[in-house]
This record gives C-alpha cells, sequence and structure tokens, in this order.
C-alpha cells in the first residue's frame, strides 16, 4: 500500500519546500528560552529566534526531543496512506529524538499494518537534510524499505560535517561538549575546528580567527577526491557560506551545493556565528 514514507526532525534544518517537494514529514522539536516553550519551524522561525538571541543574549536556549507520543501519532497518521515508514534522526549522542522514535515505534498499536525502520543518522543539520532527501528520492521512486533503509545506512560513513562556532558558550551549556571539554577550557580566544564522528563532537583543530577557520573548511572539502553533494550551514554569514561555496565551484558545481540557515533548533547549542561543511561523498557505483 503506497510508496515509503520518510520522517526526519527539524534538525535536518530542511527548506520548507524541499521537505513538501519530497513529501518528507518532518517532526518539530523543542526549543526553550527562558520560561518559553516554542515548536521549531511552527511556532518560532529562524528570523525570531535570531532576534530573540541579539536581545537577550545572556539568555542561553536549550532544546527538547519531541516525545514518543508525537512520533507515535505521526506514524498512525501515515500509515492511513503507506506500510512503510523509514524515521532517520538526529544523532544519539547529540539528543533523545532518535530514542523516543525508537520507543515509538517498539510499542507502536499498528505495527503490523506498517513497518517502521528508525536510524541514527549519526549526524545533525544538513548532514541528516541529505540522508532525509536522498532516501526520500529513492522512496520516490519506488524503492522498497529494505533498498531505503540501506541507501540510509550506506550514507552514514560518506557524510562529513566540519564547522566552527564563535563562542563555546552554547556547546557547553548544552551539554555538547562531551570529550572536549577539558581541552577547549584550558584555551581562550581560539576558533575551534568540529567535526561529527560516529555521531560525537571532536576536536579537529584550533586555529585563531575566523579567516583560517573558513580556510580549514575550504581546504577540508578541496581534499575529497569526490564529492557529490556539498551543504554550507550558516546562521548570520550567507556572504561568508556564498563566498566559500564560488571558491568551490571548480571542485563541486553550484548546483549540487546546498546553501541553508540552521535553524533554531541546531543554533541553541551552537549560537549564531557559527558556519560548517556538510560533504557528501557519495556511493561506489
Amino acid at each position: 500500500m503506497g510508496r515509503v514514507r520518510v520522517v526526519t526532525d527539524s534538525t535536518a534544518d530542511l527548506a520548507p519546500d524541499v521537505a513538501r517537494d519530497l513529501d518528507i514529514t518532518v517532526v518539530p522539536i523543542r526549543v526553550r528560552i527562558g520560561q518559553e516553550e516554542f515548536l521549531e519551524g511552527v511556532n518560532l522561525t529562524e528570523d525570531a529566534f535570531i532576534a530573540r538571541l541579539r536581545a537577550q543574549p545572556r539568555l542561553l536556549p536549550s532544546t527538547v526531543a519531541p516525545d514518543a507520543d508525537e512520533f507515535e501519532s505521526v506514524y498512525a497518521a501515515l500509515a492511513r496512506t503507506t506500510d512503510s515508514i523509514l524515521s532517520v534522526h538526529l544523532s544519539t549522542r547529540l539528543g533523545a529524538t532518535c530514542r523516543m522514535a525508537t520507543e515509538a515505534k517498539e510499542r507502536y498499536t499498528i505495527r503490523d499494518v506498517c513497518r517502521v525502520v528508525v536510524i541514527d543518522s549519526q549526524m545533525t543539520s544538513l548532514g541528516l537534510g541529505l540522508i532525509a532527501m536522498e532516501t526520500a528520492r529513492a522512496a520516490q521512486a519506488g524503492r522498497s524499505l529494505e533498498e531505503v533503509a540501506r541507501l540510509a545506512r550506506a550514507m552514514l560513513p560518506q557524510t562529513h560535517i566540519l564547522f566552527f562556532v564563535d563562542t563555546l558558550d552554547y556547546l557547553q551549556h548544552g551539554g555538547r561538549t562531551g570529550k572536549i571539554e577539558t581541552i577547549l577550557n584550558s584555551v581562550i580566544n581560539i576558533k575551534p575546528l568540529l567535526r561529527l564522528e560516529e555521531g560525537e563532537i571532536v576536536l579537529m583543530e584550533k586555529v585563531r580567527t575566523r579567516a583560517k577557520a573558513l580556510e580549514r573548511l575550504y581546504e577540508f572539502v578541496a581534499d575529497f577526491p569526490r564529492v557529490e553533494a556539498l551543504g554550507i550551514v550558516h546562521s548570520t554569514s550567507l556572504n561568508e557560506a556564498n563566498n566559500l561555496a564560488k571558491r568551490l565551484e571548480s571542485i563541486v558545481p553550484r548546483a549540487r551545493v546546498t546553501i541553508r540557515r540552521y535553524g533554531p533548533g541546531v543554533a541553541a547549542h551552537l549560537g549564531l556565528g557559527a558556519l560548517g561543511v556538510v560533504v557528501y561523498e557519495g556511493l561506489e557505483r
């Protein structure tokens, strides 16, 4: 009954028109600012979030994963038109979203009617977004649930994220610094280059200036022998993102580059000045 439906969460930073065209169901995470709580992309836009952070720079936000009940409701709604769902989400080392999706799948009351496969992307932002987009295209092409899930898993080791932040305050407040906490606490006035490895944030290099950090992002992409798709994510640095894409045109044609502002769910942990790249190498043919 029907083709495979793809579900992800709002940390994938998908443009609304992309999610609509690819028929991807996006489950919003909650963003807390002070005593207020919002649903990302529903009653909290990127612009509104940026304005709030600039107006209250000392008020550090936090995020809350959708609960299992919300995922179960999403699966039940989709089960009216399909018997196969791929649910791919934020790294379990960065939040509880994937665990909640798994809990919903395991207790799903009509699982005999609709199969649900939940995958930990080990990614966030456009790293997760690229996987959601590719699997949704495969689903639209009529691939089976097994084939779509196999594609998602194959993409994991071929997708790489490198980014830097303007301040460590947000990562430390959200408890996302993990093993690099002691290293970062001993160094001041740096732009840490951070990479996701097996879903966890690790320190790749420490540089002193934003210009040097941008150069390292360029070199990171340029070092790959093949780049099938490139994501550039920013919050308030569109000119820098565009300039980086232009510099990389000889390596990655602009048609294969996606530039996106990261949304409130990611910005709550990175702040506003971060910039990063997502490299998808592609699969061997």
